[in-house]
């Protein structure tokens, strides 16, 4: 049935001489999604199906096939994705033939990842208004390095990680600058680059970033597609995956879960939570040098997530103490993640029925994010605000509401 489908909707696009990515780009949905879905490797939804009648004219014919696949008739359980479901269509890391290349050396690569390894801990206190123009300078050098000159095979693939690694931390800073359609190119050049480098611990922190993205847009369509693409990062990496990646792929699942909603999505981001700690108490003995972008992956950094999980789920008792606690050990330097976390503290206050207190803390996070280049604040000072509407006849919110209202 899944293959009926795919085929009924390829035949449409055929009829129209429309590509799949146009079609993509036309519903305003994921290409890698769709061409999925088509591949019978993940169903349909009813919202999908019926932008795909619309668009192809088939008069309730696809919608059709979707409704009795969602209904189980002759319906068969769709593989389950891998990240090479998520590459970059092409390689856009072919290698060129240019007149004069040079001979790159192991001298150059060490260069490279000093550098990398410099704009990942500058992003640990700048955000990504002050970082975009300096990280696509570094990555556009780096892959122009790797595609215009000779190497050996193993500076070759040393090469592919720092440029996995490079887009990792660019895609992270043009995502918090706001630009997340050059982010998402960005984590697909990384996923192609780590992929060939057969390095799958990286490719899952390129995913599972893109994941993220994906989960906070804000479109169903996203946030499933986030989902799905978490947990193709998780199982991707496998088993023998350091202990701290683990961790954070389980993070990046619970987080997923959380934001798709319902009651079912949340039990799994718990048990996502408990997977994330159970992974980084195993600790990382057999691994002799752990990759350094997992410098920042601890024991705090799962409570962050827990209990925004627990804000997103309305479960303020548990979120209040957990927020307060990271937030009393937190290194203040780090302004962008001092707003942001102090962001979901005012909402839990808020859902606590705190509200006098909830806009003393909006009021600090709209003081710290007015410094901060970072799109990412001022979309949480947005939530923040709107939250606090619902209280808009406490006197301490009727005032930080006013003075916030543009």
């Amino acid at each position: 049935m899944n293959g009926e489908f795919g085929q009924r909707v390829r035949a449409a696009l055929k009829e129209r001489r429309m590509s799949i990515r146009a079609a993509s780009r036309a519903m305003n949905y994921d290409h890698a999604f769709l061409s999925r879905v088509l591949a019978g490797k993940q169903l349909p939804s009813i919202e999908l199906a019926e932008s795909l009648d619309r668009l192809l004219g088939t008069d309730g014919e696809v919608v059709a096939l979707a409704a009795r696949l969602l209904d189980g008739e002759t319906h068969t359980q769709p593989s389950v994705p891998t990240l090479d479901d998520f590459l970059p269509e092409g390689d856009p890391l072919s290698l060129l033939t240019v007149r004069s290349p040079r001979r790159v050396g192991v001298g150059e690569v060490t260069d490279l990842q000093k550098r990398v390894h410099g704009l990942r801990l500058a992003d640990d206190v700048l955000a990504g208004g002050d970082l975009i123009g300096p990280a696509l300078r570094e990555l556009r050098s780096t892959v122009r390095l790797y595609r215009e000159n000779t190497h050996t095979e193993e500076v070759g693939r040393a090469l592919l990680v720092q440029i996995g690694e490079l887009a990792q931390i660019a895609g992270w800073i043009a995502s918090d600058a706001g630009r997340h359609e050059e982010a998402e190119r960005i984590y697909r050049l990384g996923l192609s680059a780590a992929k060939q480098a057969e390095d799958m611990t990286l490719a899952g922190n390129l995913a599972g970033s893109l994941a993220y993205q994906m989960s906070n847009s804000g479109s169903a369509a996203q946030i499933a597609e986030g989902l799905t693409l978490a947990q193709a990062a998780l199982h991707d990496a496998g088993e023998d995956a350091p202990g701290k990646a683990r961790a954070l792929y389980w993070d990046r699942v619970a987080w997923a879960h959380t934001q798709a909603g319902g009651t079912e999505n949340a039990r799994a981001a718990m048990r996502a939570l408990g997977e994330a700690g159970e992974a980084l108490g195993q600790g990382d003995d057999d691994i002799d040098e752990p990759p350094a972008y997992l410098y920042w992956v601890d024991a705090g950094e799962l409570q962050v997530m827990e209990s925004r999980v627990y804000t997103e789920l309305r479960r303020p008792l548990r979120a209040v103490p957990l927020l307060r606690d990271v937030l009393g050990g937190y290194d203040a330097t780090h302004t962008r993640e001092m707003a942001l976390y102090l962001s979901w503290l005012a909402i839990a206050l808020a859902d606590a029925n705190e509200p006098e207190e909830a806009a003393g803390v909006a009021e600090r996070v709209i003081r710290i994010a007015a410094d901060v280049a970072s799109e990412r604040t001022a979309e949480r000072v947005r939530v923040v605000l709107a939250r606090l509407q619902e209280y808009a006849d406490v006197p301490e919110v009727a005032t930080l509401l006013a003075e916030n209202a543009a």
